[in-house]
């Protein structure tokens, strides 16, 4: 049930007179998440809901749905013309000055730009200052339960056997002299997640050669390389429980198919070793001294490694991403590249941390998951310290 006296709290600490929920279409996946309701049937007219920093929440509803807040507490207005439309919504927010909505300045956090601009525009024109909600999202959206937390370290023990299994699996096949390609570890990958209870919405990544330069690469029917002796091996892959509530496990390891690797794969590894030590050891020593650690600082730790190493150009992608329900969540990111997130990283979220140099011929990336409590930060499964040699 939605908390209002804990959302009041938490827009007077963003220094806000208010949180501005709108949605037309059912566009607006958060709104329903924090404010927690399902409509009980489609939304085809705009519908407000204003929760002020003090006193009681606000609706505006269309007449021809004018049930669709119903679920949730505080007075309620309806309007049918655009006009009345516009009346509500200067009665609802009051004297309010300033309010929080899906918005991102320069959309520079995608994940909570739900709102419109015509919208932004709209509420502007009343003389009302729109603030993005991101902080706010992330203390109602991302932060993990206890309960959830047990659920992703079960998770990443699951998927950390499955992942020594695909090793296993491409080593035997090698000794036996046996083909095996990226699409069949691919399967065989999935087909244990089901096996123990885990899920996943896509991948896994299984790569071998120059498909490892491509952080994004999926084999499929058609798009599949073998796995031969002398190969560069990296698989990334992420699930969570098959439960309710469950938050995803999310890691990559990168190996050599032989006992000898080339010293360039050797040396790059250990340049992205270093930049994901660096970042790890940034998020604990915040954590430690108390100081308010944001998503930008993490990326720029590891990315100050690797550039120290002459790969700047080649580390393409932020080193890490908020993880939740979905493998890609709505808390900070750690990125200064794709983004700047200066959202703070604040206590009960978990994220990735996996940088990443990605050259012509192949890539590398070492990727570990971090979660942030009350008295510090922890990785939450096993750390990949050396290439593997799988021979």
């Amino acid at each position: 049930m939605i908390q209002i006296a804990e959302i009041q709290e938490a827009i007077r600490g963003e220094g806000l007179d208010g949180w501005l929920f709108f949605d037309h279409h059912e566009r607006d996946a958060l709104a329903y998440r924090v404010l927690d309701f399902r409509p009980a049937a489609s939304v085809t007219r705009r519908w407000y809901y204003f929760i002020p920093a003090e006193g009681e929440p606000q609706a505006l509803v269309h007449r021809i749905e004018s049930s669709v807040l119903d679920p949730l507490p505080g007075n309620k207005f309806i309007y049918s013309s655009w006009s009345k439309q516009i009346d509500g919504l200067k009665s609802i927010l009051g004297k309010s000055r300033r309010v929080a909505m899906q918005y991102s300045p320069n959309c520079a956090v995608p994940y909570v730009s739900m709102v419109d601009a015509g919208t932004v525009e709209l509420v502007r024109g009343l003389g009302v200052d729109v603030a993005t909600s991101a902080g706010l999202i992330q203390l109602f959206e991302a932060r993990w339960s206890p309960d959830q937390l047990q659920l992703h370290l079960e998770a990443g023990r699951r998927v950390d056997a499955i992942r020594a299994a695909a090793f296993a699996k491409v080593r035997e096949n090698l000794a036996a002299g046996m083909a095996i390609g990226e699409l069949y570890v691919k399967r065989f990958i999935l087909e244990s997640f089901e096996r123990v209870g885990l899920v996943a919405d896509h991948g896994p990544i299984v790569a071998v050669n120059r498909n490892m330069s491509n952080p994004h690469y999926e084999p499929m029917d058609g798009r599949s390389e073998a796995i031969r002796r002398g190969d560069g091996l990296l698989i990334d892959m992420w699930a969570k429980l098959n439960e309710p509530d469950a938050v995803y496990y999310d890691i990559t390891w990168t190996g050599f198919c032989g006992t000898e690797p080339p010293a360039e794969l050797v040396r790059i590894f250990d340049a992205v070793r270093g930049a994901r030590d660096a970042a790890i050891g940034r998020v604990k020593l915040a954590t430690e001294t108390g100081e308010d650690l944001r998503g930008f600082q993490v990326d720029d730790a590891a990315r100050s490694y690797i550039d120290g190493q002459g790969f700047g150009e080649y580390f393409v992608h932020r080193t890490g991403h908020s993880i939740g329900e979905e493998v890609h969540g709505t808390g900070a990111n750690m990125d200064n590249l794709e983004t700047h997130d200066d959202r703070k990283v604040i206590p009960g979220t978990g994220f990735s941390i996996e940088p990443g140099i990605y050259l012509p011929d192949f890539g590398v990336r070492s990727e570990v998951n971090m979660y942030v409590g009350e008295r510090g930060a922890m990785v939450t499964g096993e750390i990949q310290q050396e290439l593997l040699r799988i021979a």
